[in-house]
């Protein structure tokens, strides 16, 4: 049997094959397919159009359906697309929709289904969102797909995928206390483009890697789309099982995988941690990066904590570092990516104040648990751009119009960084105000 990388020994067992080779094309068995309000409506349209309007899904055990893009809205057409996803839900028998206005609503998908136990090493889970890659943070193969690709696997469980080729990212050193995951995304992206990666799997590696808690290897994770990549992935080590064991609430048994020393990768890119700065990209491409030092003090008019990228607890914990018995000089939101996060929010404390208390006496305005502004939404979405603002954000695009207005200037930084900036007025480099 050939020496293979982690994603080639997913897929691998996922196609009942001893092994394969980047570029071979092979059938997988997919364990989990999730999909949400924005293409859940088409995925489902697909599926009974090819499969019968009476068609049952392959395995209702294995869909998973997770409103949490536009639903804290007056949109009409918002509100009919979470419509058909409760009808075909109850068509379905689904045991995992997660409904919002109920007490099963979470929030965030790609935050939600790690929390509710659908990731686990060694699997296959595709979403029809591009960063379904954030559960690569847990040794499975995770991807974005289609709605036309989802149609299909909803009906037959199976999907047809290239092997793609890995790259590796090894991070070297102690991560300083300035330093989070996202600088060290914003690092690789910076380095490679955001077309660097395309159809690679992205693997990471180093002790800075493994020093990371899962929250925030789930970051590294969720922006190797942003570089173009297929996947990312981490080995599994101590803290993912104890993760993902506190969680299974099915009992499925899994079986995690790990790169062979003599696997061949396509190029290896070396850190060290302990030489980088803070990093933000600018305006308008998660490429455009740049050292903190070359952007301090460019004027901001808000500040945005939140998304699949930046609004787990860790990323609130931070902030919350910065902010705590200080004031926010331009408008801020934190937004919690699931309703878990915000009981979180609630139950936390730093000297004797919950983050909330934090947050709220700083002057930050808090969302309910959604992507709200992360993907711009309708007009009404809680801290959605609707000016040609300069706002600085946790969250992983800067594209024109990502956030709303198609002139904003949008910076992405970690949540470090986004603190210091709501605290200055203009970008400001954490180490500044870290005590």
């Amino acid at each position: 049997m050939p020496a293979m990388t982690m994603t080639e020994k997913i897929l691998a067992r996922a196609a009942g094959k001893e092994g394969v080779q980047p570029g071979e094309n092979v059938w997988v068995n997919v364990d989990v397919l999730m999909t949400h309000d924005v293409c859940g409506p088409g995925t489902i349209g697909v599926f009974k159009k090819h499969f019968g309007p009476q068609a049952k899904v392959w395995d209702r055990h294995k869909v998973v359906i997770i409103p949490d893009h536009y639903i804290f809205t007056q949109d009409a057409m918002a509100h009919r697309n979470v419509d058909i996803l409760r009808e075909f839900a109850r068509e379905q028998d689904l045991p995992y929709f997660y409904d919002v206005g109920t007490p099963r609503y979470k929030g965030v998908c790609h935050i939600a289904l790690p929390e509710e136990g659908h990731t686990r090493p060694g699997e296959v889970l595709l979403g029809t969102d591009s960063h379904t890659c954030t559960a690569g943070a847990f040794g499975e193969f995770a991807t974005g797909i289609g709605n036309t690709e989802a149609g299909f696997v909803m009906g037959t469980g199976k999907l047809w995928l290239k092997v793609p080729p890995t790259l590796r990212f090894i991070f070297h050193g102690q991560l300083p206390p300035y330093l989070m995951a996202k600088d060290l995304i914003l690092a690789v992206i910076g380095e490679i483009g955001c077309d660097g990666a395309t159809y690679k799997a992205m693997e990471f590696d180093g002790e800075a890697v493994f020093a990371l808690n899962i929250e925030e290897r789930m970051t590294l994770c969720n922006m190797v789309i942003e570089a173009g990549g297929k996947n990312g992935v981490i080995a599994p080590d101590a803290v993912t099982l104890d993760y993902v064991r506190s969680r299974n609430k099915s009992g499925k048994s899994f079986t995690p995988v790990y790169s062979d020393p003599d696997a061949r990768y396509a190029a290896e890119y070396v850190f060290d941690v302990t030489r980088l700065e803070p990093l933000v990209a600018q305006p308008h491409s998660p490429d455009n990066k740049a050292p903190i030092s070359q952007v301090k003090g460019t004027k901001l008019d808000r500040a945005y904590i939140g998304s699949c990228t930046g609004g787990k607890l860790t990323d609130f914990r931070a902030a919350a570092r910065l902010l705590q018995g200080k004031s926010v000089k331009i408008d801020t939101f934190v937004v919690p990516a699931t309703t878990e996060v915000a009981q979180g929010l609630d139950r936390e404390r730093l000297n004797g104040q919950t983050l909330r208390e934090i947050f709220l006496n700083a002057g930050a305005k808090i969302g309910d648990p959604s992507c709200a502004a992360c993907l711009g939404g309708p007009a009404d979405t809680f801290g959605r751009l609707n000016a040609p603002l300069s706002c600085i954000s946790t969250t992983n695009r800067n594209f024109p119009g990502r956030m709303g207005h198609k002139e904003a200037r949008v910076f992405l930084a970690s949540p470090l960084t986004v603190a210091a900036s709501a605290l200055a007025g203009a970008i400001a480099d954490p180490r500044d105000w870290l005590s």
